[in-house]
């Protein structure tokens, strides 16, 4: 979507940049979920058809153009976005009903693009999704964080470890 402001800007920095955005036609304003957001000009089709949203004049015909699955557009956007969390989540980013959001992202289950099951530590929370990628790399940058605090010792710790522990 959108790229990373420079670490220590400021609010105004911010504004300014994306005025500069929206300026050229990169970026819409837009009010998703009672909140006002900034999108992504591309995306202007999927947010009208799957939510709703009211946009602003001036976007483009090529941007206007149907897809065949907006909601799942948007629903798989938040997934890859996102660590593992609950439907509830999805729907209230998007302003969506709980049972709305769980057949999107069932949808997206089916499909192989979304991870469902108890994927967080603290257990009790019910059913979570992840999208697959990303959960690809957690388990990948867990492995290799669990793997650098297993570093070998040198011989001479490890004989002395030895004589203790077999005596």
């Amino acid at each position: 979507m959108l790229a990373r402001c420079r670490e220590g800007a400021t609010g105004a920095d911010v504004l300014a940049w994306l005025s500069g955005l929206e300026s050229s036609r990169q970026v819409i304003a837009v009010r998703v979920a009672g909140e006002d957001r900034w999108s992504a000009v591309e995306d202007a089709s999927r947010l009208r058809d799957a939510l709703g949203v009211s946009l602003p004049p001036g976007v483009p015909q090529t941007f206007l153009e149907p897809v065949a699955d907006p909601l799942g557009d948007l629903v798989a956007r938040y997934a890859r976005t996102h660590v593992p969390f609950h439907a509830a989540e999805v729907a209230r980013a998007y302003g969506l009903g709980a049972a709305v959001a769980t057949s999107a992202l069932t949808r997206l289950v089916s499909s192989g693009r979304v991870v469902e099951g108890e994927l967080l530590p603290t257990g009790g929370g019910g059913t979570e999704f992840c999208d697959a990628e990303v959960l690809r790399m957690l388990r990948r940058r867990s492995l290799a964080a669990l793997r650098a605090e297993v570093e070998p010792v040198t011989p001479v710790e490890l004989a002395r470890f030895l004589q203790g522990w077999q005596g």
